[in-house]
């Protein structure tokens, strides 16, 4: 369908691929990876056209239509969401035009080599039309939005009246609409809550029969979607057959298995180059030392990938806390509405998080978790009910919305020594490192970065800091897996007490022992971890 053959493209002086091929084959579902700046992004703009390869061939054909989610959203404006989303398909819309003047014109007397003309174009117009989904395209519009969490009652919303996060799922609805024979997604998960992305999985697995090249740090959500891996680095693609985890196995594998080789190759080489030194002032080997060289010469030497640097990070030990962490007795949080009156966000909440406890706080978009972060972090207080928190409890909190106390005029650097003044420089620049500031970014000022990066600076400057109680609300968002893994692997050692809100359904399998779902105004506590919860949740349904 798409094929990539010996491509060649260099930005600058980094050179991203060198005689590099891949393919996208019709109904294949595969995923992007590779360390960031390894070229993902430039594979998705060389498929569109939107680079050119400085070497190499790209095929396509000419009818195949295709679809590219990306992370920039254009500037959306004056119309209703429905009608934003049903714009992508403004070629099917034309169709429809066209084939309301030809059923017209088939009115109208004309001879037989006309009429039989005009039915010909009007048969490849059908069938065209019914292709591309031209019959319920409203009614596929309306449903890819409500799964996506906007519902009938923001259909007719003006565009412009959503948030940043949103005018993302409105592309993204965008996108699906045009049922392309080919769906480019980049990070498609980052700005969806687990319902969402649920809902996601089930229509890429279900309705959606075109190919897909994705990009994604859910490995959940990789796992389940993608039947081969194509790997960027090192200046060319590697493919492997089936999904993720299967993908971090063969690439091991294939790494040990290359190790082997060149070691083998290595001891021969020096066996034979030892030959050479060794007889090459005897007349009497002379031709067995020829012999030899040219056989060296002949040899392909073997060259081995240059070591991806491993980051690692713990947190220093936090002073302990009391073992009553937080107790929350008939709480209930309000906001005022524009006529006076009072919206309930949740009420009647009492529970305790107790000492070293990991808990996720779940429920649908909209239930209130992010409110009820507030409340516990204090950012917020209880309209009602009492918020008791315990003996030499150190709070830790983190949001989307935490860039906003950014310094812009400080560096990277800067700002996360100011959170550890006592710290080192190469701890710092492990740090920053581990969140994906390596060598110079750690030199960018804070005004100049993008909102996922200013988002990593406060995760940094919040881990680095002696706490025992993290509250942390999406903190794997614009994180990529390793760093997620790494994240991950430092919370689970975390003698502390977290409490976070996530979508990332791996990071919370993996890490929370309990469970607070939020759900109608009330919460519910499940005594058990993730998959405990998603068992019980079944069970209720």
């Amino acid at each position: 369908m798409i094929h990539l053959t010996d491509i060649s493209k260099q930005h600058g002086s980094q050179i991203l691929f060198q005689n590099a091929g891949l393919q996208i084959l019709p109904g294949s579902r595969t995923g992007l990876v590779g360390p960031n700046g390894a070229g993902k992004s430039t594979v998705f703009r060389l498929i569109t056209g939107e680079e050119e390869a400085d070497k190499g061939e790209i095929s396509c054909s000419k009818k195949t239509l295709i679809g590219y989610f990306s992370q920039d959203v254009a500037d959306m404006s004056g119309c209703s969401a429905l009608e934003e989303v049903m714009s992508a398909s403004s070629e099917v819309l034309q169709l429809a035009e066209q084939m309301k003047e030809m059923e017209s014109s088939m009115a109208e007397p004309m001879d037989d080599d006309e009429m039989a003309d005009l039915l010909e174009r009007y048969g490849n117009a059908v069938e065209e039309f019914e292709h591309r989904g031209g019959y319920d395209l409203e009614s596929r519009a309306q449903s890819l939005l409500t799964g996506l969490g906007i519902g009938p009652d923001d259909f007719n919303r003006p565009v412009e009246t959503f948030s940043g996060g949103w005018k993302m799922r409105i592309e993204l609805a965008k996108i699906l609409t045009l049922n392309p024979d080919v769906l480019l997604l980049d990070e498609p998960t980052n700005h969806l809550d687990v319902e969402s992305i649920i809902w996601l999985e089930e229509w890429l697995t279900g309705e959606f029969k075109g190919a897909l090249l994705m990009t994604c740090h859910d490995r959940d959500f990789m796992n389940r979607i993608v039947s081969r891996i194509i790997e960027v680095g090192n200046m060319t693609a590697t493919t492997y057959s089936g999904n993720y985890d299967f993908y971090l196995q063969e690439r091991e594998i294939r790494k040990n298995q290359l190790m082997a080789g060149y070691r083998r190759r290595q001891e021969m080489l020096s066996k034979e180059e030892e030959f050479i030194a060794r007889f090459a002032a005897r007349p009497s080997h002379a031709a067995q030392v020829q012999s030899r060289i040219k056989k060296l010469e002949k040899i392909e030497r073997i060259v081995l990938p240059p070591e991806q640097r491993k980051i690692s990070f713990e947190f220093t030990e936090p002073p302990r806390s009391g073992d009553d962490v937080v107790r929350l007795e008939q709480v209930d949080k309000t906001w005022p509405m524009v006529d006076g009156a009072e919206k309930s966000v949740f009420g009647g909440i009492s529970g305790l998080i107790r000492r070293q406890d990991k808990i996720a706080v779940v429920g649908v978009n909209g239930a209130g978790k992010s409110t009820f972060l507030k409340v516990l972090a204090g950012q917020t207080e209880s309209s009602r009910g009492t918020v008791t928190i315990g003996a030499n409890v150190n709070i830790g909190y983190f949001s989307q919305h935490s860039m906003d106390i950014l310094d812009p005029g400080k560096t990277v650097f800067e700002t996360v020594q100011e959170a550890i003044p006592q710290a080192g420089i190469g701890v710092i620049r492990n740090l920053c490192a581990v969140f994906l500031f390596q060598g110079d970014d750690v030199d960018k000022r804070i005004a100049n970065l993008s909102g996922g990066e200013k988002s990593r600076v406060v995760l940094v400057t919040l881990l680095a800091r002696p706490l025992n109680l993290l509250i942390l609300d999406e903190p794997t968002n614009h994180l990529d897996i390793q760093s997620r893994e790494t994240l991950l692997k430092a919370l689970q050692k975390f003698t502390g007490t977290v409490v976070l809100v996530s979508h990332d359904r791996h990071f919370l399998r993996s890490l929370v022992g309990r469970v607070f779902e939020i759900d109608h105004g009330e919460m519910r506590v499940y005594g058990g971890d993730y998959s405990y919860y998603l068992e019980k949740s079944r069970q209720e349904t």
